[in-house]
Order: structure tokens, then C-alpha cells, then sequence
């Protein structure tokens, strides 16, 4: 799309007869949620007119959907540094620094990732709700990937759940780890009497976490962790469970000594974009206090 605010495509010999929401959500993976937006105004035209979404197509019409959306934040924007990775007209990649949270809570009202973002946009004369496709804790560093609009966030969940986006963290764990490469699949839950604590249980939800070791050090280890699946802690909880918890992982019993937090950093994000079809690959750098253990 060379308009990010608009969806425009030429019906096929397939699509003849087949209702334009049909062809929207099983070809284009539009959310039902997307959809019942689209319905509140004059969103969708066939060859520049206007069709309801019941209404069915001809092969060889100009289908084109108006993503322009009204909304504005709720989050105050403030001017706080940002390394940007990368950005184009539906995404926005930052390296989050440790310590700062994602999304205002209760008890950080400020000086969040969504504040200087919001900031960020409003210095361009830009205005739009904070969507993160992914959250990362407070304590771990590395890419926060942002959509822009409604619909390229829901392509980019859409592809998170079928598999479609390789994310990949480095983390220090305790000790010298003695396996070069393998999985951890240890199914997880909720820890009973916490809201915050998960543990390795087999009435958990299936989990798998493939590693490899990059480095090894006397007292500690580097290595890189892929997500198969994307539960709370999953990483974290998959190393205590092996026996070699993350680096400074107060919550699951890692050492202090060496590093404050848990030494966990989201290193890389590979996906096929879902408008442009360019293979995209997203890096952040190591943050100061582990590239010091290094």
C-alpha cells in the first residue's frame, strides 16, 4: 500500500461472488473486530463507490478500504529519549532500555516506553493510540515493536500466532551451562497464591523455548533463546527449571552478584511484513550491563 491509510486491491477470477468480508478476513486475515469498525462508516468502496460489506464482488474491481482512524491517546506524550530501530508507515521498533515499563500502570503513571512514543508522534504532528504487538517486563531490555494503525497490528498478531515472526533473546544464565543447543518444553501455569509467579506444572499451557550457547564464561553463560510459544516468564521460568536461572532473576531464584536484574534482552525480530512482503530483521544491540559481563 503506497497509502498507509488505505487497503487497495484488484478482485481475482476466485473472488468473483464471494462477499467482500469473506474475502477481507480469509485472504487479507482482517479481524472480526476490524470489521465491525469498517461497518460504522463509509469505509469500503468497489471501484469508488460505496458497498456494504455483505454486498459481493466482480472479478476485476478495485476494492479499497479506508483504515483512517479517529482515535487519540489516551497516554500523555512526554519527550524522553527513544533508540529507534526501525520504522516505516505501520511500524514502529524501539530498543527498550532495563528498568523502563512498557505501559502506564498504577504505579508508573510516567516516563513509560508508551509516553516518550506518544511524545515522539506528537513532535511530528502525529496522533494515535500506543499498540505494542508484543510487551517485554520492566527488567528486560530489547525490542518493543509498535503498529501504527488498528489492522497493522492485527496482521502482526495474526502472524505471531501462526508462527510467522522469529523472536530471538540473549540471556546470561548461572554457572557453566553444558548443553550446546536443545529445547526446553516444560508446560506453565500460574503459580496457586501468586498473580505474578509462573511455574513449570503439567497442568500448564504448552511452552517450548529452543536454546543454543553462544558463550561460555566461569561463573555464567550466554545464550540465545527462539520462542515457539509466548507465555509470561517463559524464558525465565524454562532456566529455573533447568537449573540454571537468569542472571540477577530475583523472582526465580537467580544470583545477584553479577547484574541487578534479570540479565534478559530481546535481540532480534524477524518477520515477513505483511503489506510490503520485504523480509524484515529487526536487531538491538546489548545494553550496557550485560555487554560489562561480557
Amino acid at each position: 500500500m503506497d497509502n498507509p491509510k488505505l487497503f487497495v486491491y484488484t478482485l481475482k477470477a476466485e473472488d468473483e461472488g464471494k462477499k467482500y468480508e469473506d474475502i477481507l478476513s480469509r485472504r487479507f486475515h482482517f479481524s472480526r473486530k476490524v470489521l465491525q469498525k469498517l461497518k460504522l462508516g463509509e469505509n469500503v468502496r468497489a471501484d469508488g463507490k460505496f458497498v456494504f460489506l455483505s454486498s459481493r464482488g466482480r472479478a476485476g474491481q478495485t476494492l479499497t478500504v479506508d483504515l483512517t482512524e479517529e482515535e487519540t491517546s489516551t497516554i500523555k506524550g512526554e519527550n524522553l529519549p527513544l533508540d529507534i530501530l526501525y520504522e516505516d508507515d505501520f511500524f514502529l521498533a524501539v530498543n527498550k532500555p532495563p528498568g523502563q515499563v512498557v505501559h502506564p500502570t498504577a504505579r508508573y503513571q510516567s516516563g513509560t516506553l508508551a509516553n516518550a512514543v506518544v511524545g515522539y508522534w506528537e513532535q511530528k504532528g502525529e496522533f494515535r493510540p500506543f499498540r505494542p504487538v508484543s510487551r517485554i517486563d520492566r527488567n528486560t531490555s530489547g525490542i518493543v515493536l509498535i503498529a501504527k494503525n488498528r489492522y497493522a497490528h492485527q496482521q502482526l498478531a495474526w502472524l505471531s500466532a501462526h508462527n510467522r515472526v522469529l523472536k530471538k533473546y540473549w540471556g546470561l544464565v548461572e554457572g557453566f551451562f553444558p548443553w550446546d543447543e536443545g529445547e526446553f518444553s516444560g508446560s506453565i501455569r500460574l503459580k496457586p497464591g501468586s498473580k505474578i509467579v509462573r511455574e513449570i506444572h503439567p497442568e500448564g499451557l504448552p511452552s517450548l523455548t529452543i536454546y543454543r550457547t553462544l558463550k561460555r564464561l566461569p561463573n555464567y553463560s550466554l545464550l540465545e533463546f527462539t520462542l515457539v510459544t509466548g507465555r509470561t516468564h517463559q524464558i525465565r521460568v524454562h532456566c529455573q527449571g533447568a537449573g540454571y536461572p537468569l542472571l540477577g532473576d530475583e523472582l526465580y531464584g537467580g544470583d545477584q552478584t553479577y547484574i541487578a536484574r534479570q540479565a534478559l534482552h530481546c535481540r532480534s525480530y524477524a518477520f515477513r511484513h505483511p503489506f510490503s512482503d520485504e523480509e524484515i530483521k529487526i536487531e538491538a544491540p546489548l545494553p550496557y550491563d550485560m555487554r560489562l559481563l561480557l
